[in-house]
């Protein structure tokens, strides 16, 4: 029992050292990720009312002549631009979260873990970008005209700049998430999960499921609906493609091993 008892105690204090020097790290990689955005923040907030213009361009480019935003709320012209400005420093210091949070993940994963993951995560980040960028350039634009065109005649559009900011944060939130489509269907071909032969077969479910989605998440019209479902499909072929080309012989093999 003497013998036993020390190495007993030695284990529990080697645990308990390494969960703490798990802790503190965390800690010292969440405190950079945050100081990463406060230090984005801080660049941005002179600009944060340039930000707000540059954000409303594709309404206000598309109002009629003399028409304007409004703030309905006391604060809102100062804490609205001041949100916007957090939001985009978020956005752009995104990469060094991401790689705080890879930092710390990593020395727990196996070498060939390590080889896909990076590759993964480095798509994901640049196909959110993708998606906002495309909400911004190609559906804002459509989806306002829409609107503007089907405002009933003596009504005069005044949009909130606090909802106006809500609903543009939402669209690209939602693109966003909609091009992460193909990493997606990627990740779930390489656990084994499903084969190339049955993202194909499931092809018609994955379409309808891309219209319900979008009538869910996409603002209340049909160009919206379409212009969010629309790419979910195309981009669903895009990951297939990705499965055949990278995936493919192994897939086929998991598959005819499952059919035997």
């Amino acid at each position: 029992m003497s013998d036993t008892e020390p190495e007993h105690g030695e284990r529990e204090d080697g645990t308990q050292q390494s969960f703490i020097s798990h802790l503190v790290e965390l800690r010292e990689r969440l405190l950079k990720a945050i100081a990463a955005v406060l230090l984005v923040l801080v660049v941005l907030l002179p600009f944060a009312n340039r930000l707000y213009h540059l954000i409303a361009e594709p309404l206000l480019e598309r109002l009629p002549a003399g028409s304007q935003m409004v703030a309905i709320e006391v604060a809102s012209p100062f804490l609205t631009p001041v949100k916007l400005a957090f939001f985009v420093a978020l956005f752009l210091a995104m990469p060094i979260v991401l790689y705080q949070a890879w930092g710390f993940v990593a020395p727990g994963l196996y070498r060939h873990e390590k080889r896909l993951a990076m590759p993964l995560l480095a798509s994901s980040v640049i196909m959110f970008y993708l998606g906002c960028a495309f909400a911004y350039y190609a559906v804002l634009p459509k989806v306002f005209g829409f609107l503007l065109s089907t405002t009933p005649q003596g009504v005069q559009m005044m949009t909130d700049i606090g909802h106006y900011l809500d609903f543009v944060l939402t669209m690209f939130f939602a693109f966003g998430l909609c091009f992460e489509v193909p990493v997606g269907v990627f990740i779930i071909a390489l656990m084994g999960w499903v084969t190339p032969a049955q993202l194909a077969k499931h092809r018609p479910y994955v379409i309808l499921g891309a219209f319900v989605v979008a009538a869910i998440v996409a603002p209340p019209d049909v160009l919206s609906m379409i212009m969010l479902a629309i790419p979910m499909c195309l981009l669903y072929e895009t990951g297939l493609i990705a499965v055949r080309m990278f995936l493919g012989r192994s897939g086929d093999k998991r598959d005819s091993k499952g059919q035997s």
